[in-house]
């Protein structure tokens, strides 16, 4: 494996770009190890693994087997498991609202509560996700209502 460093005096964060021809188990060990020591959350598309702000990401959710981060620009598989990002992001105004889904609240553009008692949230992006019954109260608590 080739290590290369690049000093750029106007790069204003480290940035880390792996070049391979496929995706192996050293590669995915190497992604592993990079994002304990930074911030981003390493998700992958068509090919390519980009390391998401937290900030960017508007909800995360299971799909089938695998964990999917939605932001702005599209949608990336992660690797890291729901209860995992939970704990990693919960400082950061992400909140389960599922059993399958985390939000983050600085791209919830308002809640919606219907008369029949159901809990939406309305993210920027215009997607509407539902609460669950079971974590009303906890985001009720939270957003102090």
């Amino acid at each position: 494996m080739d290590v290369e460093i690049r000093i750029d005096k106007e790069a204003r964060t480290p940035k880390v770009i792996i070049v391979t021809d496929r995706m192996s188990e050293d590669v995915s060990k190497l992604v592993s190890a990079i994002s304990d020591f930074q911030d981003g959350i390493p998700g992958s598309r068509g090919g390519v693994v980009r390391l998401l702000e937290p900030e960017e990401i508007l909800r995360i959710y299971t799909s089938g087997r695998h964990v999917v981060a939605s932001t702005c620009d599209g949608e990336y598989v992660l690797r890291l498991r729901l209860y995992e990002l939970e704990e990693r992001l919960q400082s950061r105004r992400f909140v389960r609202i599922s059993n399958s889904e985390i939000v983050n609240l600085r791209h919830v553009r308002h809640f919606d509560v219907s008369r029949a008692g159901v809990f939406c949230a309305v993210l920027d992006d215009g997607t509407t996700t539902f609460v669950s019954r079971r974590y009303i109260g906890a985001i009720r608590k939270l957003l102090g209502i």
